[in-house]
C-alpha cells in the first residue's frame, strides 16, 4: 500500500523541503496542492515544471496527484471550466502526475442539473486526459460528498479517464459506511484519502488514529496496491497542530493497519 502525503498540510513550504520530508518519513508520493500562492501553480514556466519533475525523480517520490480547486459541476458556462481543466491537465502531465483531482461544487439547484453540467465538461476533456496519461478524479465532496451520488455522476460520464477520489471524511459525514461507499466507488476508484477528526462537530485535523473516522475499515476494503493519501487540512483550521512532527507516526500508523 503506497502512501501519499497531501501538501495541503504544509502550506507555502518550498517544494524541495516537502519532497525531503516525504522521503525521510515514509511517504512514497505527494498530492500536490495547486494554487497561485503555492509552489505548484499554473503559472510555472516550462523550466520550472521540468525542475519540479526532476526534484521528484531525484528523491524517488511520486507526484501522484495535482490537487486542483476546479468545480466540474459548478453553475455557469462550460467554456471556462473546460479551459481550466485542460490547463491543469497539461501541468499535471508536465510534472508527471498520474491524476488530476477536481471537486464537484454543484451549488444550489437540482442535482440532476449539476450532474449534466459535470458530465458535459468531463466528456469534453476525457480524450485529452487519456492522451496525456492523466486520469481526472472527482472527489467525494460538497454537493457530491455521498459516494452513491458521485458514482451516479461517474456512471453517466462512462469514460475510463474519469474516476473518483474517495475522501473518507465526506462519505462518513454523508452517513455512508465504508462498506457502502467502497462498493459503489469500486468501479471508478483512483485512490482513497484519509484523515481524522474528533467529531462531526469539530473537523479540526488530528493525528491519524486518535479520532472517530473508520480508517482501518476503509483500508481493508481497498485493493492491495491502492494508494492512500493523508490530507491534513491545516489551512482551514488554525488550531491544528503542525503536521511535520506527525509525519513518521502517520506513515507507521497506516502501514500498521494495512499489515494487520
Amino acid at each position: 500500500m503506497p502512501l501519499a502525503l497531501s501538501t495541503l498540510g504544509l502550506p507555502g513550504t518550498p517544494l524541495d523541503q516537502v519532497v525531503g520530508l516525504a522521503a525521510d518519513h515514509g511517504w512514497n508520493g505527494l498530492e500536490l496542492r495547486c494554487s497561485s500562492d503555492q509552489p505548484i501553480r499554473l503559472q510555472l514556466d516550462p523550466g520550472q515544471r521540468q525542475h519540479a519533475a526532476r526534484t521528484f525523480a531525484r528523491a524517488g517520490v511520486v507526484p501522484l496527484t495535482l490537487a486542483s480547486y476546479i468545480g466540474v459541476a459548478a453553475p455557469g458556462p462550460d467554456g471556462p471550466v473546460v479551459d481550466d481543466l485542460l490547463a491543469h491537465l497539461r501541468l499535471a502531465a508536465d510534472l508527471g502526475c498520474r491524476y488530476l483531482r477536481v471537486f464537484p461544487h454543484g451549488g444550489p439547484g437540482a442535482l440532476g442539473t449539476a450532474d449534466a453540467r459535470a458530465v458535459r465538461r468531463l466528456r469534453e476533456v476525457a480524450g485529452q486526459a487519456a492522451l496525456l496519461g492523466v486520469r481526472i478524479l472527482v472527489e467525494t465532496h460538497d454537493s457530491h460528498r455521498s459516494a452513491t451520488v458521485l458514482a451516479g455522476l461517474l456512471d453517466q460520464v462512462g469514460h475510463p479517464a474519469i474516476g473518483a477520489v474517495w475522501d473518507l471524511l465526506h462519505t462518513w459525514l454523508a452517513d455512508e459506511t465504508p462498506t457502502e461507499a467502497g462498493r459503489v466507488l469500486a468501479p471508478h476508484l483512483g485512490y482513497a484519502q484519509v484523515k481524522d477528526i474528533a467529531s462531526a462537530g469539530d473537523l479540526t485535523p488530528i493525528i491519524l488514529g486518535d479520532g472517530v473516522l473508520p480508517i482501518a475499515e476503509c483500508l481493508r476494503l481497498l485493493p492491495r496496491r491502492s494508494w492512500v493519501a493523508w490530507e491534513y487540512e491545516a489551512p482551514w483550521h488554525p488550531r491544528a497542530a503542525p503536521l511535520a512532527p506527525q509525519l513518521r507516526a502517520g506513515a507507521e500508523y497506516l502501514t500498521g493497519l494495512r499489515s494487520e
